[in-house]
């Protein structure tokens, strides 16, 4: 099975490295390792996982990368269970779903639930660079029959979906700033064809999610606050079809310095039509400007929304008038014509040089 896996993995893939003898080396060491052990398996995983985040400062590579705090807060956020399918359709080096096989490995006691594990993940790249990366993610993390393939989310017509292509949780970051072509969107409903590629995943992340199953995306601050007629009728079928009950605003330093772009956290479910819609603004943590590759943002930068997300409160920013923490209703949500951009930051960061 390993061996049909690693030749679909590289069909498509070229091997540019001139010195053979070199490559020969690194093969040697590779093959010296003892991948049935478990101990060196992980250890394995984790020097890999490190070199994973080495590519956030290589060049066009630093796509496929969204920092760990964040990945793994999402995943805590949503808590996923064994027997739970979880997927993300732009999975890049496959960090929501490494961070979720973490939070599911603690849960495996039986045979039976080494099986749910192992079927518990599934991912789709467009590029095969990052594809290739995340079938051998998968498989240092004990995942031996990747559902992970090498394709195009967007290429489906998404009314095409039954319940079998659903899913119970998704995960996502999907790429932003690009278009797509009209051979693209006419696969999804016209009022829904924006040339905008993150919109387009949000319609495949609707058109995909199971009855009651939960969603956590990462979108840029253009979703929110953009009125052309596409993203208002995704951000309204958001609300009237599925339950957005959490925005978290980040600051705009977290994919920083390959982007300024501020970006947030869509949590959502499909158990019933939005009621009202809380924010929730991380601000810098004290001793920090911005972050940066030397002082990345980590997982405990979130636990302040974490304390408050099981206590929801109203939290005025008394400094800056504004708010910290705040709920909105649906009707005050439409009556701005679905522009969400609220408890935002009241001042731009530093510029980070």
């Amino acid at each position: 099975m390993k061996k049909s896996i690693v030749k679909a993995v590289f069909e498509d893939s070229n091997q540019y490295m001139k010195d053979g003898v070199l490559l020969r080396k690194v093969i040697n060491v590779i093959d010296g390792i003892e991948f049935d052990e478990y101990n060196e398996r992980h250890a394995f995983g984790d020097i890999y996982e490190t070199i994973l985040k080495s590519l956030q400062s290589a060049g066009n590579a630093g796509e496929f990368y969204t920092p760990r705090a964040v990945t793994d807060f999402m995943v805590r956020m949503l808590d996923p269970k064994l027997g739970e399918h979880v997927a993300d359709f732009a999975c890049g080096t496959g960090g929501f779903l490494t961070s979720t096989l973490k939070l599911l490995e603690p849960q495996i006691n039986t045979i039976e639930d080494r099986e749910l594990y192992n079927n518990s993940i599934f991912g789709i790249e467009k590029k095969p660079l990052p594809y290739l990366l995340s079938i051998t993610n998968m498989l240092l993390h004990d995942i031996d029959s990747p559902r992970i393939y090498h394709g195009n989310s967007l290429e489906r017509n998404v009314r095409e979906y039954k319940e079998s292509d659903k899913f119970d949780i998704v995960l996502m970051n999907p790429p932003y700033g690009g278009t797509e072509s009209e051979g693209v969107k006419i696969n999804f409903p016209a009022d829904l064809r924006s040339s905008e590629t993150a919109d387009l995943f949000m319609s495949v992340i609707m058109y995909r999610l199971k009855e009651r199953g939960k969603a956590a995306v990462i979108i840029p601050d253009g979703f929110l606050f953009g009125t052309d007629n596409a993203k208002s009728a995704i951000k309204k079928k958001l609300i009237e079809e599925f339950n957005l009950h959490t925005i978290v605003r980040m600051p705009s330093s977290v994919f920083s310095p390959y982007t300024s772009i501020t970006t947030n956290i869509l949590f959502f479910d499909r158990s019933q039509k939005t009621k009202e819609v809380w924010f929730y603004r991380v601000d810098m943590p004290d001793g920090y400007k911005h972050f940066s590759k030397t002082k990345p943002m980590k997982v405990e930068h979130f636990d302040g929304c974490a304390a408050w997300w099981n206590d929801r409160k109203e939290i005025k920013d008394t400094e800056t008038d504004t708010f910290k923490a705040k709920a909105y209703s649906v009707q005050e949500i439409s009556n701005r014509a679905y522009d969400m951009d609220l408890c935002g930051y009241p001042t731009a960061e530093e510029e980070v040089l």
